[in-house]
């Protein structure tokens, strides 16, 4: 390896391990807000469902079966009242509800828990921390008062009320059924004998909220759709940050509608909550909001923690209305509280007339290949009951035998492209001053002799789909979560084997044996025509970069991309066999044989 080659890898080592020491500086973590005793969140926790959900866990749950907690004393906002929460519990979930709000506190999946978190005793939660439950009704005490509502169990629902001294009632009644689906009715009634004016209401439909400590928000955001198009609004539109590193001036809250919203969604990157209301709500409104800070203990134990996480609060906005003498307003929306799981949220957009799939991410062009992947990868893992690891590796080799015949041309072409180099370099000199007539000849010379300036790049762009496919879904894919391989014991996650002591860096093996093989792989592989020793060089060692760029992505994408390039090394090797074994050396002449 020459000088040039060295300062090139040098290079990409220290942006490797250096892009979070400069991220850092230039964006520094906010400090670590001050935790106190009387945090309400951290209080409202302490209901004694944490001894249950161990249990329920890994036990049979009944479905629709419903019972009252023992009531915690929370401070709320305006009043002393103590908190009153309900649990109801079927197949899929785990639903508490709360009196403080009148609303849907927290959400707990169980069909999607992974071994780590069951052996904790713990359940991926939708709605955690959040500050407001899902379908409170803000906007001032003309609409909830206090926001102390009376719960109670009518059948397999649950029910919130509460009467104002102003005449208004709010009634609330949820009804969980299968697929992850709650059915949420809210009537608005005018017992004052006289027309009430109510101002303009938001109903909160969740908090898009980190998965864990570690997860750092990056796929946290709310998306809401018109029935046509769609929008995701993320932490980087309320950053509002301009072109690489200059900032702009950070938004606050976002609103957007004009009586046209069919459903939104507060969702992370398996998780998601969307509310479908039957009739578009007028807007929504989004905001960011700081959520309760990691305990000094987990921040000194674990360097992985964010210590200063974010959610997005969502609401539906319905316009101010006047409600005449027993007039009586009933809103009802199905809300969706689960895993992003493509299955059944096709089936639940099919069941809804709504596209409410897009969440999954699988929109565009790349959007069609990430569905076939997914398809193929859980069809794999359904009949050959194959671990996920085995069933990206099996599409990988399906996909690379799918395109072999291609890519071996490809490097057929190559060869011959570099076997045609020194005509190619006495065209190019004989008309280095008439651009027009050196292209011209250099297209005949490669028409005569029957290569394409195209063949090498034809099969490499033909797959790009397939990679920004696997890019997609694997990103979104919970059936990776959890999955384990060889020594990774999440897929969906980057294979951390240990943090580099001194710079407190993660050492992730698989993204460095990608990077190996990229580079074993470009090494084997022919120059491009007319390309200069520079260019070769820089082109020989840009894989380095994509390591750099992958090396905290999921292990499923390192995996798929590793294994492709073994297969593509391989193939190399064959096809260069076979044409030295197909092309023998030209026999020598009389006039050229020894003496």
């Amino acid at each position: 390896m020459d000088r040039k080659s060295i300062i090139i890898v040098v290079f990409c080592l220290g942006l490797l391990f250096g892009c979070n020491v400069l991220v850092n500086k230039l964006y520094p973590p906010k400090p670590l807000p001050a935790v106190t005793e009387t945090n309400t969140v951290a209080s409202a926790e302490s209901v004694p469902l944490t001894n249950s959900t161990a249990t329920a866990a890994t036990s049979n749950i009944a479905p629709a079966t419903i019972h009252a907690l023992a009531t915690n004393v929370v401070q709320a906002i305006e009043t002393n009242a103590p908190e009153q929460t309900l649990v109801m519990t079927n197949d899929n979930a785990r639903y508490t509800f709360t009196s403080h709000g009148g609303g849907l506190k927290f959400v707990e999946l169980i069909g999607v828990s992974t071994a780590r978190e069951r052996k904790k005793g713990k359940l991926p939660t939708l709605n955690a921390q959040a500050p407001d439950p899902a379908f409170a009704v803000l906007d001032g005490s003309a609409l909830e008062g206090n926001g102390i509502f009376h719960l109670t169990t009518t059948g397999t629902s649950v029910r919130a009320e509460k009467q104002l001294p102003n005449g208004l009632a709010i009634i609330k009644e949820f009804t969980p059924t299968s697929n992850y689906l709650v059915n949420v009715t809210v009537r608005l009634e005018n017992h004052s004998g006289e027309p009430l004016a109510l101002p303009e209401q938001k109903w909160v439909i969740g908090t898009a909220t980190p998965m864990s400590s570690e997860d750092k928000g990056m796929t946290e955001g709310v998306l809401w759709s018109n029935g046509d198009h769609h929008e995701d609004i993320s932490s980087s539109w309320f950053a509002n940050r301009k072109f690489i590193f200059f900032s702009g001036t950070p938004r606050s809250e976002y609103r957007e509608g004009q009586n046209n919203v069919a459903w939104a969604a507060a969702h992370n990157q398996f998780f998601t909550m969307i509310a479908i209301p039957k009739e578009p709500a007028h807007q929504v409104y989004i905001k960011p909001i700081d959520l309760p800070a990691p305990s000094a203990e987990e921040v000194s134990t674990n360097s992985r923690v964010v210590k200063a996480p974010k959610g997005y609060e969502a609401a539906l906005v319905y316009p101010a209305t006047t409600l005449t003498a027993t007039q009586a307003v009933q809103r009802e929306i199905v809300l969706y509280a689960g895993p992003k799981e493509y299955k059944t949220l096709a089936s639940i957009a099919a069941q809804v007339n709504q596209n409410v799939d897009v969440v999954m991410g699988y929109t565009g062009f790349f959007g069609f290949f990430s569905k076939m992947l997914l398809l193929g990868m859980n069809g794999l893992h359904s009949l050959l009951s194959l671990p996920y690891g085995w069933c990206i590796i099996a599409i990988t080799v399906i996909i690379k035998l799918i395109f072999w015949p291609l890519t071996a041309a490809s490097t057929r072409s190559m060869k011959r492209m570099q076997a045609l180099q020194p005509q190619m370099k006495a065209i190019s000199e004989k008309y280095k001053d008439d651009p027009v007539k050196k292209n011209q000849k250099t297209m005949e010379f490669m028409k005569e002799n029957k290569v394409n300036p195209l063949g090498g790049c034809l099969p490499m762009l033909l797959q790009m789909p397939i990679f920004f496919g696997f890019y997609t879904m694997i990103r979104s894919a919970i059936e990776l979560r959890g999955a384990t391989f060889l020594w990774v014991p999440d897929l969906s996650v980057p294979d951390t084997l240990f943090m580099i002591p001194g710079i407190n860096f993660p050492f992730n093996l698989l993204p460095i044996i990608m990077g190996v093989t990229m580079l074993w792989q470009a090494q084997m592989t022919p120059p491009s025509p007319g390309m200069d020793p520079a260019q070769q060089k820089i082109m020989r060692y840009m894989p380095l970069l994509f390591m750099v760029f992958l090396y905290n992505y999921s292990s499923g994408l390192a995996l798929y991309w590793t294994v492709n390039n073994l297969l593509t090394v391989l193939q190399t090797k064959l096809t260069r066999t076979t044409m030295a074994v197909a092309t023998p050396a030209p026999a020598l002449t009389p006039s050229k044989k020894k003496r």
